[in-house]
């Protein structure tokens, strides 16, 4: 962890934050990180390898990260209630595709989205800096079973798309 640390603290300097070891931890788990963690699990993890750090370093330290543009806070299509998600800007631009049967989610990189941004930059002279993208449905495994196809399912997307 500490060569992450150590990579991962440029940013940090770039961005002006001042560096401590809770916002070093909490941006190397949240950037190292192969699933999309809510604030709690941030905090849970953060717990099991500093047990002085608390639930308000842990959302204090989002709010800076946030501020400063090296954290994107997401609500992945709302699938597990009102927790917001997050991640680093470090990635490249992606979408994210959330099954709303079983709450997975899968990254997509791809040129339709490199093409959207050129697109919108060239038709309305938009200097695009950020593109967040989520797209709702139902995975080959969910639309095979029982947990997401059916009449309830088009209720949940019709209340997915109100929000």
């Amino acid at each position: 962890m500490a060569e992450t640390l150590i990579n991962l603290r440029e940013p940090l300097r770039k961005h002006g934050i001042r560096l401590t070891r809770q916002r070093e931890l909490l941006f190397g788990l949240i950037h190292n990180s192969h699933t999309h963690l809510h604030a709690e699990q941030l905090y849970e993890l953060a717990k099991a390898k500093d047990p002085k750090i608390n639930r308000v370093t842990v959302y204090r330290t989002l709010k800076v990260l946030k501020e400063q543009g090296l954290v994107d806070e997401l609500d992945l299509m709302h699938y597990d209630g009102e927790h917001h998600y997050y991640e680093t800007r470090l990635k490249r631009e992606h979408a994210h595709i959330v099954c709303m049967g079983c709450g997975s989610v899968v990254e997509y990189f791809g040129d339709p989205l490199r093409q959207i941004k050129e697109q919108i930059e060239a038709q309305f002279g938009f200097k695009v800096q950020v593109a967040r993208t989520e797209v709702g449905g139902y995975c080959a495994d969910c639309q095979q079973g029982d947990l997401g196809v059916g009449p309830e399912a088009g209720e949940a997307a019709d209340a997915v798309q109100a929000v």
